[in-house]
């Protein structure tokens, strides 16, 4: 049994597309969000942001999210690896700032998706 489209507009699939984001793109994206998908890493991220100077030593951010250090260093290495997080190494104690460009790139392609209107609008 074959089901007929009750809407007009849907009888052609090919509908024209709006520009995507390339591959290379799409994959930068998912990685900041995959970086973001745990909310120890949101908080992180939260607590350096809003520490003196916009950074913080790994010693300071123990206490405050309840982890031990080495868990919360492998927390803050994703976030390196993500871009977000800038390490610079003084000592034995490694301190992080904030790294803004990554997170303006999410916040603008986030927006433009909510700015798209939704089909049927």
């Amino acid at each position: 049994m074959t089901l007929a489209p009750t809407n007009p507009s849907m009888l052609s699939c090919r509908s024209p597309l709006a520009v995507a984001l390339g591959e290379g793109e799409a994959r930068e994206i998912a990685s900041i969000f995959k970086a973001l998908g745990d909310p120890t890493r949101v908080r992180l991220l939260s607590l350096i942001a809003g520490s003196p100077g916009g950074e913080a030593c790994v010693c300071d951010l123990t206490e405050p999210v309840g982890l031990a250090q080495p868990t919360v260093s492998h927390h803050l290495k994703t976030l390196v690896d993500a871009g977000l997080l800038a390490r610079e190494k003084r000592g034995r104690w490694a301190y992080y700032a904030i790294t803004p460009a990554p997170l303006e790139t999410l916040a603008t392609h986030v927006e433009s998706i909510t700015r798209r209107p939704l089909p049927g609008d």
